[in-house]
């Protein structure tokens, strides 16, 4: 892949316009790693509505800036090595491209504005308790009673349910056929009476992710996106624009380079680590393998501009991509040593009786850390996507 002049160019306004407009307080928080919140990523939401890039992936036709896939990645790329936040991809990455592709005219007229302002923020009711990676064997009951359904049963490891105006859900219509045929595919507020939204704290003491309980709750028929029984087919297609969204290794660059100016200052025997050959040799093999994950989405993007075959390659980049994420959290850990584990963000606050210390970029590391253990399985686990690539590549 080589970037033309235009491309260039492109990428200049990116970043000229990011470092104009880009709230300082919100930049300063994700190049520390620290937490963001609902307000900081709506308020970059807001910014890049107004401009009209909010939607890369959208066409023209509903708000989206026509872009070309390698001006969405050069967007991408910029965003992550400046310091802007990651939208909620439930939304613009998501439920948007399936409702362009399945919805009925009045759904996409309904919701496809405020997903793009903003007005309306999503969450997705896919895995359950048992049914994660193997979604097909998912429980959650849809019955049709009269002009509406009934949805009882729950869904888990439900992200930022705890900010979602509205639920697009896997649900099961019928029993009847086989395990695939029998799904739906509903969207519906999450307000409606018999649905409860409980926080589950993760391993960094933060809430990302939640239960979702559905108790009875009375669904218009024309809450159902396609035709009934057809959730799956739309259930893959979404999956499909989940995994090879964030192809872009900027934030990983920009995660990287910070572990790497802590352990130029950090010491170890009074040298900074940096010095310690085994930990530099740690070091240059990350960088060597996100280079490679680079590059892999580079010839990805070569192919779809040739108008070639790309394959599995999304599940390739979702493997290495992941692991890659979890190798510089590693080294994040070790490069701080012993300053690290006090900036527990969970810990400090569900009372933590010290006062952290050393500097403000150690405050994430930890959490991230921990946090980073489920990038390999969410989205599809790495096994699953191993088996995907056997079968499209192998044709095992």
């Amino acid at each position: 892949m080589r970037f033309s002049a235009e491309d260039e160019a492109f990428r200049a306004e990116v970043r000229r316009f990011i470092r104009e407009n880009l709230p300082d307080d919100v930049r300063r928080k994700v190049l520390a790693g620290m937490e963001v919140s609902k307000d900081d990523y709506m308020r970059w939401h807001r910014i890049l509505f107004r401009k009209g890039w909010v939607a890369p992936n959208w066409p023209e036709a509903w708000g989206g800036p026509a872009w070309t896939v390698v001006q969405r990645y050069i967007f991408d790329d910029e965003a992550g090595l400046a310091g802007a936040p990651r939208l909620s991809p439930f939304g613009i990455g998501m439920i948007g491209p399936v409702l362009m592709a399945f919805g009925t005219d009045a759904q996409k007229n309904e919701h496809l504005p405020k997903i793009l302002s903003g007005e309306e923020v999503w969450c997705q009711g896919y895995s359950e308790p048992g049914s994660g990676s193997d979604l097909a064997s998912l429980k959650t009951r849809a019955d049709r009673v009269g002009d509406h359904y009934v949805v009882n049963g729950s869904k888990l490891w439900t992200s930022l349910a705890h900010h979602a105006d509205w639920i697009f859900c896997l649900v099961r219509t019928s029993q009847e056929a086989k395990r695939q045929d029998g799904i739906s595919f509903l969207i519906f507020p999450v307000t409606l009476p018999g649905i409860e939204i409980r926080p589950v704290i993760t391993m960094n003491g933060l809430r990302h992710v939640n239960e979702v309980f559905f108790t009875d709750v009375k669904v218009p028929l024309d809450a159902l996106v396609g035709e009934e029984g057809r959730g799956w087919t739309i259930a893959k297609y979404l999956l499909q624009h989940e995994r090879f969204s964030g192809g872009a290794v900027g934030e990983l660059k920009t995660a990287l380079q910070r572990v790497k100016d802590i352990a130029g200052r950090e010491t170890n025997d009074g040298e900074p680590l940096m010095a310690d050959a085994d930990f530099r040799r740690k070091i240059a093999n990350t960088e060597i393998e996100l280079e490679a994950v680079e590059l892999t989405t580079m010839r990805a993007l070569a192919a779809h501009t040739a108008d070639q075959e790309v394959g599995a390659v999304s599940s390739l980049i979702k493997v290495r991509r992941t692991e890659v994420q979890q190798m510089i959290s590693e080294l994040g850990v070790q490069a701080a040593g012993y300053y690290a584990l006090p900036h527990n963000i969970g810990a400090l606050k569900n009372g933590w009786n010290e006062e952290p210390v050393g500097s403000e970029e150690f405050n994430a590391l930890v959490p991230s850390y921990l946090f980073l253990r489920a990038a390999s399985i969410y989205s599809g686990s790495n096994e699953i996507q191993r088996n995907i690539i056997t079968k499209a590549e192998l044709g095992l």
